[in-house]
Formats: structure tokens, sequence, C-alpha cells
């Protein structure tokens, strides 16, 4: 089937739309090697019938959005920008394999992922607005070359990164979506949520705002705070409440699974809904049960 026909924004202002779940997992799941400070990138490189597999995968899970493997490759890398011109082509692929219409989103990770010690959990770098955006624009260039459907401006841990991203978007002139990492109630830099998400939703390109890469309790609040500041669509795609260890590079698991209380985040405002790391399509195919689709009329979302 062809990828989607209308714009993201589109579809969102009519109900609600999945989103994927963590690639590097399903990566890992299919016995990739993902070691290595490109992380997905490396699989991207080395085996990209692997990374299309496993869009395939969460694409046939009913996911309506694939987010490609562009998070952690570093704008630096003498290949950079055919490998992220590759993860726009495989995602595409994928999604011509679905039963459904499916929108390609292109991450754009955090300049904290491209250093591989877990500072996208904890932002503020020492690096000014200007030389993050300076980092950030031959990334977000390339991937726009291959023609994503939209970009996801993901896994932000402050507001001056933000900020930075927001300004290179406004060159662009393309829509993207913007989602924070969170914990207790604010940036990962520790920043006030509602003045954080204010930014962010006075940009007419941004076509939804909210989180991902957090313990799913973190989500009802940010939504709110998120809902508080602006009319947006919002979104929320968390993990499964694990913590990352940058030193061992391992994940700690939650001694009990964390709920996802998907209906209360669709009160608050959420329309595209969906996993981060740790979260596979076995999870995204019980949300497909769980979400009304786009333009369904039970969805309880107001405009």
């Amino acid at each position: 089937m062809p990828r989607a026909s209308g714009p993201l924004a589109e579809a969102l202002r009519r109900g609600s739309v999945l989103l994927d779940g963590g690639l590097s997992n399903q990566l890992a799941a299919q016995g990739c090697d993902l070691s290595g400070d490109l992380w997905t990138g490396r699989v991207l490189d080395e085996r990209p019938d692997q990374v299309e597999a496993a869009h395939t995968a969460y694409a046939r899970a009913g996911a309506q959005v694939l987010i490609t493997a562009s998070y952690q490759v570093d704008p630096r890398h003498p290949r950079a920008a055919a490998l992220l011109r590759r993860s726009v082509d495989l995602a595409a692929r994928a999604a011509e394999t679905a039963d459904h219409e499916v929108w390609v989103a292109a991450s754009v990770g955090p300049y904290g992922a491209v250093l591989a010690d877990g500072s996208e959990y904890r932002g503020r770098y020492g690096l000014s607005v200007h030389r993050l955006a300076d980092f950030h624009r031959p990334r977000i260039e390339a991937l726009l070359a291959a023609g994503p459907d939209v970009l996801a401006l993901e896994t932000v841990p402050d507001p001056d990164e933000a900020e930075a991203l927001l300004t290179v978007l406004a060159e662009t002139g393309a829509p993207a979506w913007l989602s924070y990492t969170v914990a207790d109630g604010r940036t990962r830099s520790g920043d006030p949520l509602p003045a954080a998400f204010a930014r962010a939703a006075r940009s007419e390109q941004i076509i939804a705002l909210g989180v991902n890469c957090c313990d799913p309790a973190e989500v009802l609040p940010a939504l709110e705070a998120a809902a508080a500041t602006t009319r947006k669509p919002l979104l929320a795609y968390p993990n499964d409440g694990s913590v990352w260890n940058a030193g061992t590079r391992t994940w700690r698991t939650p001694d009990h699974p964390a709920p996802w209380p998907t209906r209360a985040w669709r009160t608050a405002g959420a329309r595209l809904v969906g996993g981060c790391c740790r979260i596979g399509p076995d999870r995204i195919t019980a949300l497909a049960a769980e979400l009304p689709r786009t333009g369904d009329v039970t969805d309880d979302q107001s405009s």
C-alpha cells in the first residue's frame, strides 16, 4: 500500500494515530549487535535489511507512524548523509508493506545521544543555542532531502536544545513534532514543563508536542502541563519504566510493570501514542486494539 496520502497534521485533527515502539529492542530481538557509539546507527550502516525488518514488524503490528533509525547518527560521521537518507528510505519501504496508511517520521535525537554517555537524559551540555543549532542543521537538512512525512524532534532534555531545534526548523518550513524526556515532573535538565512546552507551542511548524522515553507514570502530569499551554495535539511514547545506565550500557528494569492509562492520556489531549525503548511489536498490537483510529467516531478527543 502507498504511504499516507495526506499530512499527519490533518490525521491528528480527525483522531488518534498509533506510533511504533522501540527500534533498539526490536533490532536486539532480531540478533543485531548494537554496541558502539552509533547504537541503532551501526545496524543501519552494516545490516540495513535488519532495520527494514524491524520497521516492518511494527507496521504489521498496526503502527501508523514509523520513526527512522537516525536518532544517534552523528552528522559529523563521514557517511552521515548517506546513512540519514538510508534511514528514511528503509522506513518508507517498510511502510509500503502495511495494509493501512503509514507516515514516516525522521528521528532527530538530541546532541547528547551522539555522545553515547547518557547525557541525553541530563541536557545542559555547556553549548550555546547557536552551537547546538549548528550541530543539528546538517542532519535535519539531510533527512528532509530524503523526503520523510514529518520530523520527530525527540528525547529533548532541556529548553535550550528545543530552542536550537526550533531555530533550524524555522529555516526549513518542515512540519515536526517535539517531545521532551522528563523526570519528576520537569524536563531532564530540571526546567519547569509549562514554559518548556509553551515555547515549542508557538512554532507554527510543530504539529504535536509531548513526551517520550520516560516512565509511563510521568506521562499524564506532563500532558496536563502541555495542555495548559496549547490546543495543539499532544503525544506520548514512554519506555517501560526502565532506567538507562550509561556506564554499563544496560537498563535497570522496574520491579513491577508500570500501568499505561491510555484513555486518561487521550482525555488529556494525546493524539499520537506509542512506545519508546523496550516497547516491542506485541505492545503496539495491544495499543492498536485500545486506541480509536483516525476518523473513528469513538475517539473521545476534543479538537
